[in-house]
């Protein structure tokens, strides 16, 4: 079968760093990333099946593999060669859909769960990522046991695997992995009543956050720092009362906050700030337009971050990670899918998917997905169906 798999060569992946600093996205044509043929992955076990991929979305973390930019930190969670592709959705052998979740948690090596019922991502202890009957792997689309969404075939857990409503598009379903972890971040975030909320990125992740901030918080005010008019348009659309570029954000909260500025840092501002970016800058902004005691949730993949935590000491501010999903306590206990299914429904989601391509075109694919602000883009996703 076709798949696009990521080897470890250690020569490619410097050169793909290389070249991405020039050209984002340029990884893809230089890197250890090929189309190649390899056989379906082996069933691990039993409650394993084959899952047949129609779109497989490409995202923040994807490209940051493919450049040569995601942080080595990961290094111990992942397996070589692997495919990637985790925002997946599919078709099970009887034909019916399903969306992948892909954290690869207890039960799909063979171990107990935190609870009954659990989600893939429960729990305190993340010893089982490296032990049972898989290659060591956080989740489908970093381990060479299962493969991934940029494949025709991958395999996944039965527990893995949430149903897919014959009403909702594909390109609906495969939003809605991108969705959960933005709805995560903001419960995360537990924005009080009334309060204010600053979001600083408006690509995929910081929109499903825009989103999941309307429909499942009591928010007042969110205010949104956007790089391009199509992410400002679409910021507003799903709910930001406010858009601004980047580095009128402070301005803006000090005008709609009417707080008094103290050197370069404001005497206070908003309750809860999302970075949907994950940078230095992003970091630094956020806890500075977050006011004393407030909350900063980081939804955006960081890699190595240079920054004086100065303001985090003197401010108390609670610093947040929201990595992906699970199972949300303050919501009667429903998986993050769940609430993210509906979220994707009910505002279409669908419609963040802005092109779509085959596996055969993957270095333009993962080009416009690396370039989407600038290209006027959101979800770039690769297209597996037979009627394609």
């Amino acid at each position: 079968m076709d798949a696009l798999l990521f080897s470890r060569k250690e020569a490619r992946y410097v050169a793909a760093m290389a070249a991405s600093r020039i050209k984002p996205g340029a990884g893809a044509s230089v890197g250890p990333l090929k189309l190649t043929q390899v056989d379906p992955p082996e069933l691990p076990g039993e409650g394993w099946e084959h899952i047949t991929t129609r779109l497989a979305g490409i995202c923040g973390s994807d490209l940051a593999t493919i450049d040569g930019q995601a942080s080595r930190y990961f290094e111990a969670l992942a397996s070589f060669p692997f495919v990637p592709g985790h925002e997946v959705v599919g078709e099970r052998s009887d034909g019916s859909r399903v969306v992948l979740e892909p954290v690869l948690g207890p039960q799909t090596r063979g171990e107990v769960p935190a609870w009954p019922g659990a989600a893939q991502a429960d729990g305190n202890d993340y010893g089982h990522l490296a032990a049972g009957n898989l290659e060591p792997g956080l989740q489908t689309g970093s381990c060479a046991s299962t493969g991934g969404g940029w494949s025709e075939v991958f395999a996944a857990h039965e527990s893995q695997l949430h149903s897919v409503a014959d009403g909702l598009s594909d390109e609906a379903a495969v939003m809605i992995e991108p969705a959960a972890a933005g709805v995560h971040a903001v419960l995360r975030g537990h924005v009080p009543d009334g309060g204010t909320v600053a979001v600083i990125g408006a690509g995929t992740m910081g929109l499903t956050a825009i989103a999941a901030l309307r429909k499942f918080t009591d928010v007042d005010a969110i205010v949104v720092a956007a790089r391009y008019p199509h992410q400002h348009k679409a910021a507003r659309l799903l709910g930001a009362d406010l858009t601004v570029v980047p580095e009128e954000l402070g301005r803006a909260i000090r005008r709609s906050a009417g707080t008094r500025v103290i050197g370069s840092t404001l005497g206070s501002g908003v309750d809860v700030t999302i970075d949907a970016v994950g940078s230095s800058d992003s970091l630094t902004d956020a806890i500075a337009c977050t006011r004393p005691r407030g909350r900063v949730v980081l939804l955006g993949m960081p890699n190595q971050i240079d920054m004086n935590l100065t303001a985090l000491w003197h401010r108390e501010t609670e610093l947040v990670g929201a990595y992906c999903y699970g199972t949300e306590h303050g919501h009667g206990d429903r998986h993050t899918f769940e609430l993210a299914t509906e979220m994707v429904a009910e505002l279409d989601l669908g419609q963040l998917v802005s092109e779509v391509f085959p596996l055969g075109e993957y270095k333009t694919a993962i080009q416009h997905a690396a370039q989407a602000g600038p290209r006027g883009l959101i979800k770039v996703a690769f297209d597996l169906r037979n009627d394609a």
